[in-house]
């Protein structure tokens, strides 16, 4: 990894230079001023250029540590650090940022190293839904998260083919998983009543505008294995009538969560005024909008007819074919 850390005017840079320096405590004493840097009000005007010279800093930070429990430590440190900002505008600045720097470096992370960017990703992730929660789902918060995620140069855009696949197959398979975590946190610290509900439909966009428009038949996939057909399984209604007793359950495994967390925390829209919904209510909603944004007009035909036939499916185990027709 190829990292200048020159100095100029720009108040960024010295900083970045600190974080990239081969000294730990240099590097360490440099993070610990990252978030009260990026709180002065100065910093909330960072240009492009100035975000970018910091991530570089900050990547390879993270490249310099090689102990498991060091990179463990400091990648906790750094998502943290959006929890740390003053502000919530400055706060998705930084983890746009983020974002970006993975994009534009991660070619350049070995396959010995490549673990640990996973983690810093995870990391990132949960204190990203932390960020929202606090902030009790701001809709333009959201809105601006979804865009940080999918628009051109991220990490979910359906259109940029430059995108390293393993970023959209990372994302799916811990999306879900650290929402989970993330409401289950706040919740154990917090007053229940101040949890306001979850807006899944709208933090579940950027994954099905990526599946109905995606060209790579693996990322389609895995969208499907690791976040909706887990979800719709967990919102699945039971109906057995059985009298005799249920078989014996097998363990849960981890890449077979529940998602209880999401579940019963969520609501339809992002308004602040929205009540929680029970399962039913929620997988018909989420199984409208998936047909929706399938039926969309740039919606890619071989997703579109995958999508539909999802969507058929789940309605037929409902004995519910009314609404919508679907297309093959």
């Amino acid at each position: 990894m190829n990292i200048a850390t020159d100095d100029t005017s720009s108040s960024a840079l010295p900083l970045g230079k600190y974080l990239a320096s081969t000294d730990k405590k240099t590097r360490d004493k440099a993070v610990k001023n990252l978030a009260a840097f990026l709180s002065t009000p100065a910093q909330n005007a960072f240009s492009k250029y100035e975000m970018a010279k910091l991530w570089k800093g900050i990547f390879y930070c993270y490249w310099m540590s090689d102990k498991p429990l060091v990179q463990q430590a400091l990648a906790s440190e750094l998502a943290d650090v959006l929890l740390e900002i003053s502000s919530l505008e400055a706060s998705l600045a930084f983890l746009r940022g983020f974002w970006e720097a993975v994009v534009r470096e991660w070619n350049g992370i070995d396959r010995l190293r490549m673990d640990k960017y996973y983690m810093l990703m995870r990391k990132f992730v949960n204190a990203s839904f932390r960020l929202l929660i606090r902030n009790k789902w701001d809709k333009n918060a959201v809105t601006e998260y979804n865009d940080i995620l999918s628009c051109r140069g991220r990490p979910l855009c359906p259109y940029d083919n430059r995108i390293p696949t393993s970023l959209s197959l990372h994302l799916a398979d811990i999306y879900l998983v650290e929402l989970d975590k993330a409401i289950a946190s706040f919740d154990s610290t917090s007053n229940s009543d101040d949890l306001r509900p979850v807006p899944i439909l709208s933090l579940l966009h950027p994954f099905l505008d990526l599946a109905s428009r995606t060209t790579s038949n693996v990322t389609y996939q895995r969208i499907f294995d690791e976040v909706f057909h887990p979800l719709f399984l967990a919102l699945k209604p039971r109906r057995s009538t059985s009298p005799e007793p249920p078989q014996k359950k097998r363990p849960r495994l981890e890449t077979d969560p529940a998602f209880e967390n999401v579940i019963v925390n969520s609501c339809l829209e992002d308004s602040a005024e929205e009540d929680k919904v029970d399962k039913d209510q929620l997988r018909k909603a989420l199984l409208r909008r998936m047909f929706d944004v399938a039926s969309e007009s740039d919606a890619r035909e071989s997703n579109r007819r995958k999508m539909h036939t999802v969507w058929k499916a789940a309605m037929a185990e409902e004995g519910d074919e009314g609404g919508s027709d679907g297309q093959d």
